[in-house]
């Protein structure tokens, strides 16, 4: 059989940040990137910049502090030239979240997910009743806020109680009622299996598991050995009348189309549309586009929403 090697994902998408006014991407090269955050900036690494940066060296030497990656993955220091850089504010629209350097090299926000924040807010407006939203290894929950934000009833689960004291200091930020959240320290697929047990659904799952990982009691988590079982079971949990599914993946060597083949295998027979590809920041150049993450979301036909 004879097939056009053009046809299969010619549409595959890239999400582009837009819209901020408290963040830029202010430049990127030789395995880092300078961004403004607020009032500060910053220098991380970033092994996608393998080009050279388009800023003189005097401007990234403007930097208020720099992550310094060490031989151990995942591991490293901030170095900065002022002592003490504290806790700081960041807006976005609709939403607020608090900023600080954290052991790695994480400030607590992923910038790139504004489109996704937004494209949640219209599934969850669309919807025009009351919606149940899972976010899965939900981090400090920016995304739990759009959606708690737009009116829907969130569960926010991560291993990591850090993380989730981090989430309800945004929530107190974003003026969130402590009821509009639930908040949840367990095992991702453990949690899953036991909602599903109970006839639990949700409307809208988000999940942005990690390459690597471990639950609250220890638990392994390893992404191409746990992923597959975690997408079924997010998939059984969906409700009857589900709205969305949108899973977003950082950190592993695979390509938007693994994504989009385990989405469309296991959302086969629920109509619907997917759409899968990268999502990424443009410098302030305009030049210069910096992929972050792959994703792959399912939503139900007739929603449209912001890209």
């Amino acid at each position: 059989m004879r097939m056009n090697s053009q046809d299969n994902f010619q549409n595959l998408t890239v999400l582009r940040a837009s819209d901020w006014k408290d963040y830029t991407l202010l430049d990127s090269g030789n395995g880092r990137k300078l961004e403004r955050f607020g009032d500060r900036t910053l220098i991380r690494p970033e092994a996608e910049a393998i080009w050279q940066p388009l800023l003189p060296a005097r401007e990234w030497a403007k930097a208020q502090a720099e992550f310094v990656p060490s031989a151990e993955e995942n591991g490293g220091h901030w170095v900065s030239p002022k002592k003490n850089i504290l806790d700081w504010t960041l807006g976005y629209k609709y939403l607020k979240f608090k900023c600080q350097l954290s052991n790695s090299k994480q400030v607590g926000v992923f910038p790139e997910q504004s489109c996704q924040w937004d494209w949640v807010r219209a599934q969850i407006a669309a919807a025009k009743r009351p919606v149940r939203v899972l976010n899965l290894f939900g981090y400090t929950g920016a995304i739990s806020m759009a959606a708690a934000k737009s009116g829907a009833q969130v569960t926010h689960l991560d291993a990591s109680r850090k993380a989730i004291q981090w989430a309800k200091e945004n929530r107190t930020l974003n003026q969130l009622s402590e009821s509009s959240i639930r908040w949840m320290v367990d095992d991702g697929l453990k949690f899953v299996q036991r909602e599903i047990r109970r006839d639990s659904f949700y409307e809208g799952i988000i999940m942005d598991p990690p390459k690597f990982g471990r639950g609250p009691k220890g638990e392994v988590w390893e992404f191409y050995r746990g992923f597959p079982d975690l997408l079924r079971a997010a998939i059984n949990l969906l409700s009857a009348d589900a709205r969305f599914l949108l899973v977003t993946a950082y950190a592993i060597k695979a390509s938007s189309i693994t994504l989009d083949n385990a989405m469309r295998e296991g959302m086969r027979g629920r109509g619907g549309k997917i759409t899968s590809g990268e999502v990424c920041l443009v410098d302030q150049s305009g030049n210069r586009t910096l992929s972050m993450a792959i994703f792959s979301r399912w939503q139900r036909e007739g929603i449209e929403g912001t890209q």
